[in-house]
């Protein structure tokens, strides 16, 4: 390695202060006579020429030393130490770094490592994530709450990017000593949700400041089922309330009044008659909407005659549908109509779809049935003449207890539960139900289901099949 080139003022300076005791040796001798002057000053020029180069010599060392450190405390990987011609104690300082270093770079791998598998940890958990230091201030977010809150959101005071006064002050009181809290908000970034927060105070704060942690929890879902309980719970109660307080109504009245009036007796009963029977279809309604939540994550695999099943139903209604002078019209588009399924659901379903179709039909119309293949799917469209559903009742018809017009459900006997079951009954099945109305015209629910596979690929498929040529 070339020496570097050393100021000479420098190189000056370091050879006088070496040879600097040499000076005061030779000075005492001349002065005690010992020595003459001219021999004194001859012998301190001699020493100085003999020590400059020497001393350039250790100056560059120490000089290679210094660029050394600087190599490695710039990361070069530098794996060996640098020849010194003269310092041993540079040589072995600069074998200590290159150890030092080495044993630091090392560290600094596996730190990384850990760093990079606990960013790693935070982004892959499901719920956002949000640190903070002492003065309020974010010092880590995970993927899913940069998602929620923004990528800019590291150095920022958390008021800038969680706007919810409750919220903060649960960390601003966590920050004080506080216990652990969760606050629950609405957030309406994008879409209003319902977000659980959890504020937690660390035991001691980390090497970055970090004091607080908030896991945010998207409870939406959770909420809104709780709120469509509540609203079952309710409408359900509301319906069995008015059958059973016109029961007892009557009831009352024929122990009283109405005892031996015969043709009152006669009426009464006749209507009581028809309050049972509608709360014996609300019932029946109820116990089989909740066998089919029971079973919906099973899929059905039995081979089924959908055009057959359909067939059935149709003929079950036509006195019914004759009565009205509506007219029953099935159409088969498709060589097969075969599906994987649950026989007496799928009649559950075109039962109640035919039904609706007839009631809200106008007289002397026609509900027409067709049935189509598309692609590996078969879809069975139930076509009525009705007055038509406005398109803002559409989302809403699969609801439980959901009706266009109360009054008018009620008297021709729906409960309301009847499309809920069959939505239900369609995805249990891995199918599709689809509903289109035009105020005037008429309605269309169209059900699409996954054609059967061939029968021998069923058998294939079979547990314990085996095929013999």
């Amino acid at each position: 390695m070339l020496r570097p080139n050393l100021p000479l003022d420098r190189q000056f300076l370091a050879t006088l202060l070496a040879c600097l005791p040499g000076f005061v040796v030779l000075g005492v001798l001349a002065v005690s006579n010992y020595l003459a002057w001219p021999a004194a000053l001859l012998g301190a020029a001699a020493l100085f020429v003999v020590s400059w180069p020497l001393v350039r010599l250790y100056l560059g060392d120490i000089t290679v030393f210094a660029r050394f450190i600087a190599r490695l405390s710039g990361g070069d990987g530098v794996a060996e130490p640098p020849s010194f011609k003269l310092s041993v104690a540079a040589e072995e300082l600069s074998r200590a770094a290159t150890a030092l270093h080495a044993n630091w770079r090392l560290q600094n791998i596996a730190l990384l490592a850990a760093s990079s598998a606990s960013k790693r940890i935070l982004d892959g958990l499901p719920d956002p994530l949000i640190a903070v230091d002492r003065v309020r201030r974010i010092t880590h977010i995970n993927a899913n709450a940069e998602a929620m809150f923004g990528t800019q959101a590291i150095g920022r005071d958390l008021a800038s990017v969680l706007r919810q006064p409750q919220a903060l002050a649960a960390v601003d009181a966590s920050l004080a000593g506080g216990d652990a809290s969760i606050v629950e908000f609405i957030s309406s970034a994008r879409v209003e949700t319902v977000q659980m927060v959890h504020i937690v105070r660390l035991k001691e704060p980390a090497g970055d400041g970090t004091a607080v942690l908030l896991a945010f929890h998207d409870v939406t879902a959770l909420r809104r089922t709780e709120r469509m309980r509540a609203d079952f719970v309710a409408n359900a109660s509301h319906e069995l309330k008015t059958p059973i307080s016109t029961l007892l109504g009557f009831i009352e009245t024929l122990r009283g009044a109405a005892k031996d009036d015969e043709e009152a007796r006669t009426r009464f009963l006749a209507i009581m008659d028809e309050q049972a029977q509608r709360m014996a279809r609300l019932v029946n309604d109820l116990l089989s909407l909740s066998d089919i939540e029971l079973r919906e994550h099973t899929r059905p695999n039995t081979p089924v005659d959908a055009g057959a099943v359909l067939r059935s139903v149709l003929d079950l209604f036509e006195l019914r549908a004759r009565q009205r002078s509506i007219g029953l019209k099935l159409e088969i588009d498709s060589d097969s109509t075969m599906v994987l399924g649950d026989r007496d659901e799928l009649g559950q379903v075109f039962q109640n779809l035919v039904d609706n179709a007839i009631k809200y039909s106008r007289n002397g119309a026609t509900v027409r049935c067709h049935v189509e293949r598309l692609n590996e799917s078969l879809r069975i469209a139930v076509i009525d003449q009705g007055e038509g559903i406005a398109e803002s009742h559409l989302p809403r018809l699969t609801e439980r207890f959901y009706r266009v017009d109360d009054a008018r459900s009620r008297k021709l006997g729906g409960t309301g539960l009847g499309l809920a079951i069959v939505k239900h009954i369609v995805n249990r099945h891995r199918g599709q139900l689809q509903i289109d109305s035009v105020v005037g015209q008429g309605t269309t629910v169209a059900v699409t289901l996954p054609l059967a596979p061939p029968l021998s690929a069923l058998q294939d498929a079979a547990p314990g099949s085996r095929r013999t040529a």
